[in-house]
């Protein structure tokens, strides 16, 4: 079952499958450790450099966000793209369906994106009678599976081989066959159809430039470049956080995304598209429609953790994140998981903020996140700020007085109390371990651990003979 609050977290991931806990845990400490030997490889002396610049880009983006939206607007329309602004999901979904109805669409394909499933846009197109089919592979074995991503960069980072080979003989795409070769070429001979078939392409975008109006995809499958080439619309639903404001600043974020997210030096398939083709293309989308969404991003921009939105999606501080690797991204319940989504899931939720408010909990505040994040993110400092909204506002599972730190807190205040506290430590030593076993709240903590020694309160009195020697 998908936990209902932070509470639950712990029991979601100790009652995970071993053998998708095991899948996450190989999946992100793999891809973590490759980003790292790739980063300091290439920029041994200039990564946090490169990082820091990629960062202070970002925000002069965001708090001037007004003005090169305007740009990217006037430079896409210049383009031959049609410009269409979208103040929140449903609205978005609204316009992309109206775009489809107008011209007879029946079937679409989509390329992987992050703020269609924010929007939620493929079952709304599907109930409007509208066939839609993923084509990233892995939000494909999602999408059959009636499943939902659970990382940003890898939509099945829960799931091994043998069970996509299990779902591709459910779907009648072959017989039982674990070998990723062969997975990968039934999933290319499947889609290969749809593509042909399909009337419209629906993408996002990593980037875009307000200078040129130039929309960059990256991908590692050439699917993104497919959802085009055959279909005469084209669709691009993009967050508005996604601008960044000169071409020359391309070279910088595609150097940190690749690293970042999968620790290549480049992805696969790099697009920088310009508008539907011009007479002299053969091939290629004769509309191109931009749909620019906020749901929600200028009110995080307004608020105390507004670096959030310069988040490229990369899904490093996901793949380093001690309680991710335990919990999952499903755990999250939402479709931002780890560390960045505990941060921008509340802040995206608007007045649904206090049924996410426990999010930011789940973190050790071990700063990882921070020291991977290509664009520099506090995301530390975004938790505690998130949970200082929790606390002030009331939310359920979000206020820090609750057992244990109300515990803490009160002994913390209290001198007194805190000098008993640190004596009667040393009863620790001597309390044989199946009794504390038998203490509720300790139960989960000493059931698959053993106490340590208590090597504590000697504090106040090493300062107070050092006090004695220095007079």
């Amino acid at each position: 079952m998908t936990p209902k609050s932070f509470q639950q977290i712990d029991k979601f991931a100790r009652d995970l499958p071993k053998e998708v806990r095991a899948t996450v845990y190989d999946g992100s400490k793999s891809t973590s450790e490759k980003r790292y030997d790739s980063i300091w490889r290439d920029y041994p002396e200039t990564a946090d450099v490169l990082r820091e610049t990629a960062g202070k880009v970002k925000q002069h983006t965001l708090e001037h966000l007004d003005q090169y939206l305007e740009q990217a607007e006037k430079s896409l329309t210049a383009a031959g793209a049609k410009v269409h602004f979208a103040s929140t999901g449903d609205r978005a979904n609204e316009i992309a369906l109206k775009l489809m109805q107008e011209r007879g669409v029946k079937k679409m394909v989509k390329s992987k994106s992050m703020v269609t499933e924010e929007t939620h846009l493929v079952p709304y197109l599907e109930k409007a009678g509208i066939e839609c089919v993923e084509t990233d592979l892995g939000e494909f074995i999602v999408q059959i599976d009636h499943d939902h991503p659970s990382h940003i960069v890898k939509p099945i980072m829960h799931k091994n081989r043998r069970q996509i080979a299990k779902s591709f003989e459910r779907e009648g795409l072959g017989d039982y066959n674990d070998d990723p070769e062969t997975i990968t070429r039934r999933a290319r001979v499947h889609l290969r159809k749809k593509y042909f078939e399909a009337d419209c392409g629906v993408t996002g975008a990593n980037f875009v430039s307000a200078e040129s109006g130039r929309m960059v995809l990256i991908t590692n499958e050439g699917n993104a470049r497919f959802c085009m080439a055959a279909t005469k619309l084209h669709i691009a639903i993009i967050g508005i956080e996604k601008l960044v404001p000169r071409d020359q600043d391309l070279s910088l974020f595609l150097n940190l995304i690749g690293r970042s997210g999968t620790g290549q030096q480049l992805t696969v398939y790099q697009q920088f598209i310009n508008g539907p083709k011009t007479p002299g293309q053969p091939d290629g989308p004769e509309e191109m429609h931009v749909i620019f969404v906020d749901n929600k991003r200028t009110e995080v921009l307004a608020s105390e953790c507004k670096e959030i939105l310069r988040c490229i999606r990369c899904g490093a501080c996901l793949n380093v994140c001690p309680i991710y690797r335990q919990a999952s991204g499903h755990a999250y319940r939402s479709v931002y998981p780890g560390p960045v989504g505990a941060v921008l899931s509340p802040l995206l939720a608007g007045d649904k903020f206090p049924e996410l408010a426990d999010l930011p909990k789940a973190s050790s505040l071990c700063g990882a996140c921070n020291e991977v994040c290509p664009v520099n993110i506090p995301i530390p400092d975004l938790l505690l700020c998130l949970r200082d909204k929790g606390k002030r506002e009331g939310a359920k599972n979000a206020s820090a007085g609750t057992p244990p730190m109300g515990m803490y807190a009160m002994m913390a205040s209290q001198p007194s109390a805190w000098k008993a506290a640190m004596r009667l430590g040393y009863a620790v030593n001597i309390t044989p371990q199946a009794m504390m076993n038998v203490v509720p709240a300790a139960q989960a903590w000493t059931s698959v651990r053993q106490l340590p020694k208590w090597r504590g309160g000697k504090f106040r009195d090493w300062m107070g003979e050092h006090d004695k020697d220095a007079k």
